[in-house]
């Protein structure tokens, strides 16, 4: 299958991207067969040949996601946008219960003068599976008779 792709060229720091069309299998610093322009992210500057890009396309090439977007951005395609990444899902530590709070009885003339509890929401957790390690059984000495 071929895929439309980013390969980033340039020295570190300086990155500087060509939209490639190649193998999925090959590596993305590899070989490609077509070249079809290039993408400065410092400048944000693209330049493309559009008319290869919708020829390939045609074709039945397959958009990376990070193409596909920068592609939709500059109003090359026509297409809807895809995820391109996922953030990391951290494992929250399980928190000790909080004791809830005692209500203070209020008299009238306090009323008017208190001021309207903040509503806060609250996430649901995420369970997290911990594995349980099974405790090693330690061996008692054996005991020679005494002569």
């Amino acid at each position: 299958m071929l895929t439309m792709r980013l390969q980033r060229i340039g020295k570190r720091g300086q990155a500087y991207f060509r939209i490639i069309v190649t193998e999925h299998t090959k590596k993305p610093q590899g070989e490609y067969l077509e070249l079809l322009g290039s993408y400065d992210p410092h400048k944000k500057s693209l330049l493309v040949k559009k008319e290869r890009i919708e020829h390939w396309m045609s074709k039945g090439v397959q958009l990376s996601p990070t193409v596909n977007n920068l592609l939709v951005n500059n109003k090359i395609i026509v297409a809807a946008k895809k995820l391109s990444w996922k953030p990391k899902v951290v494992a929250k530590a399980v928190a000790a219960p909080v004791a809830p709070k005692a209500k203070v009885e209020s008299t009238p003339e306090s009323v008017s003068e208190a001021e309207p509890e903040a509503v806060v929401e609250v996430a649901p957790e995420v369970p997290v599976e911990v594995p349980v390690e099974e405790p090693k059984k330690e061996e008692a000495p054996v005991e020679t008779p005494a002569e």
